[in-house]
C-alpha cells in the first residue's frame, strides 16, 4: 500500500487559493494517497504552534501555506524546518518579486483579495443576474446579458454560467429544444449579445442523461436517453449555431473550468469586434 501523506493547507484567509493550487499539484501525479487538513484564518503564532504539534504527530506530513504576513510566514517556515516537516509557501516569493517590479511595498493584508470594492459588487450582481436567468428565465431581460449560453439538455449550461458569474460575467442560459424554441429576440437579432453554443458527443450525452434520470428515479421518458434521438438533437443544435453564425464549443472532454475559459476567450474577441 502506498504511503498516506498528511497535507496541511494553512491560510490566513479562506484557503480557496491553496485548495486550487493543491488540486493542480495532485493532478500531476497518478498515484498519491493523501488526507487533507485545512486551517483557514490562521493569523497568530499560537495557531501555528497547535497546527505543527498536530503535524508532528503524523507520518509524511507536508505543509502548504498562504500567509501574507511575512513575520508569521517566517515563523511557520522556521519551526517547520526545526521539526523537519516539508513546508512550502505559495505567495511569498511572488509578492516579493512583484513588489520589486512595481517598486511598491506590499500591504501584507490578509484576505486582501476579498475587499468589498467595485469589482466585488460587480461580481455579486453578476451572480444574482445569472441565477435569475437560468434555464431560459426572464428572456425579456436577455439583452442585459454579457454572455448567452445555448445548448440541448445536459450540456453543462448552468454550471458554466455560474462559474462565469463568479468571474463577473452576467450570463443567461437557454435550453435549445429546436430552432423554434429560440427566443424571438435572438432570431431577430443574432448579435444582441455574445451568444455561444455548447454541444457534446451524442454517446456521452446518453450517459449523462441516463445518470440524471437514475438520480431522479425517472424511467418514463425514453426519448430523452435514446441515442438516435440525441443524435438528431445534437445535429439540430450544430445547424442552428451555424445558421446564426454563433460560435460553439464541444464540451465532451472539457471540465466546466475549461469550457468557461473558452467562453471568456470568445467573449473577448466578440468585444474587440463589437
Amino acid at each position: 500500500m502506498s504511503n498516506l501523506y498528511q497535507i496541511y493547507l494553512i491560510s490566513d484567509a479562506t484557503g480557496e487559493t491553496l485548495d486550487r493550487i493543491f488540486i493542480a499539484i495532485k493532478a500531476q501525479f497518478k498515484n498519491i494517497n493523501y488526507k487533507i487538513h485545512t486551517y483557514s484564518f490562521t493569523r497568530t503564532e499560537n495557531q501555528i504552534i497547535k497546527i505543527l504539534e498536530s503535524a508532528e504527530k503524523e507520518k509524511n506530513s507536508i505543509i502548504l501555506y498562504s500567509i501574507v504576513d511575512s513575520n508569521l510566514a517566517k515563523y511557520l517556515a522556521k519551526n517547520s524546518d526545526t521539526k523537519k516537516i516539508p513546508c512550502f509557501g505559495v505567495l511569498g516569493d511572488l509578492i516579493l518579486s512583484f513588489s520589486k517590479l512595481l517598486n511598491q511595498k506590499a500591504s501584507h493584508q490578509p484576505s486582501g483579495q476579498y475587499a468589498l470594492d467595485e469589482e466585488y459588487y460587480k461580481r455579486i450582481e453578476a451572480i444574482q443576474f445569472t441565477m435569475n436567468h437560468d434555464d431560459g428565465n426572464l428572456v425579456k431581460e436577455i439583452k442585459e446579458s454579457d454572455i448567452i449560453l445555448l445548448g440541448v439538455s445536459r450540456t453543462s449550461k448552468t454550471p458554466t454560467a455560474i462559474f462565469l458569474a463568479n468571474k463577473g460575467f452576467k450570463t443567461s442560459n437557454i435550453p435549445l429544444i429546436n430552432e423554434n424554441s429560440l427566443p424571438e429576440v435572438l432570431r431577430e437579432n443574432p448579435k444582441i449579445s455574445c451568444i455561444i453554443g455548447l454541444n457534446t458527443e451524442p454517446e456521452r450525452l446518453v450517459e449523462i442523461r441516463k445518470n440524471r434520470m437514475n438520480s431522479l428515479k425517472e424511467n418514463k421518458n425514453k426519448l430523452y436517453t435514446d441515442l438516435e434521438q440525441i443524435k438528431k438533437e445534437v445535429d439540430m443544435a450544430k445547424n442552428t449555431f451555424k445558421k446564426y453564425k454563433w460560435p460553439f464549443i464541444d464540451v465532451t472532454r472539457k471540465s466546466v473550468e475549461e469550457t468557461a475559459a473558452s467562453v471568456i476567450k470568445i467573449y473577448e474577441i466578440y468585444k474587440e469586434n463589437a
